[in-house]
């Protein structure tokens, strides 16, 4: 089981949008789930050097705070550009994640029956959909400033769920981060909201897809739905 620790912080005039922003990426391919309140290649990125991946709790603070600074300090992005805003979130967030992982364990079982490429397919095409859903949230905040609040953490093993909660006008929404720990550190792989977790979400569709269309028919899914 993976080691959990707590990590607060309370947004100020925090609406919708910024707790689907903290949310990050779970959207269930055209519905979003449901809540309180409402293509980089693997490997690292440009971004990615000088990324802190040594305490699970600063990734998760990097991953969130860094993105909503850099979309605050840009007039064109801080008024809801969605093209440079999701260039700002292939930029300064996915040097902190493993959507690599996040996808094969999205297939499940089905991954090992797919052919190189069409893991690769499978791969680009989740992580456009995650990327894209992630930059339509962020385009819709408008001039809000999160503070953080942290406990000092203590980790244990190679795999280590960040327990969030985002206070809203007295209203807590719990939302953990689930990462694991490689050779170049700490990286962000699946986030849960109201107690389910983005892999779980989508595997359940995954599957059935697959089971209707194979491999192939969830590429062409997916990449229907990015073409939309």
């Amino acid at each position: 089981m993976p080691r959990r620790f707590r990590l607060r912080f309370a947004p100020a005039g925090c609406n919708a949008a910024v707790l689907a922003v903290c949310a990050g990426f779970v959207v269930v391919l055209g519905a979003s789930l449901s809540i309180t309140a409402p293509a980089a290649t693997p490997g690292e990125s440009p971004a990615a050097v000088g990324v802190d991946r040594s305490s699970p709790d600063r990734m998760v603070r990097a991953a969130v705070e860094g993105v909503l600074t850099t979309i605050q300090a840009n007039a064109d992005t801080r008024n809801g550009d969605l093209d440079k805003i999701t260039a700002v979130v292939r930029r300064q967030f996915l040097p902190y994640a493993d959507f690599q992982r996040t996808t094969r364990l999205a297939v499940g079982s089905a991954w090992r029956s797919a052919t190189p490429e069409q893991q690769k397919q499978l791969y680009e095409q989740f992580q456009t959909l995650l990327v894209r859903s992630y930059a339509l949230s962020l385009s819709q905040v408008r001039e809000q400033t999160l503070k953080f609040r942290y406990k000092a953490p203590r980790t244990a093993g190679n795999d280590v769920v960040v327990e969030t909660s985002v206070l809203n006008n007295g209203d807590e929404v719990q939302i953990d981060y689930r990462l694991q720990k490689g050779a170049a550190g700490w990286s962000i792989y699946d986030i849960n909201m109201s107690g389910a977790w983005l892999i779980e979400v989508y595997r359940k569709q995954f599957a059935d897809i697959v089971a209707k269309g194979g491999i192939e028919g969830l590429v062409k899914y997916l990449a229907s739905h990015n073409a939309a």
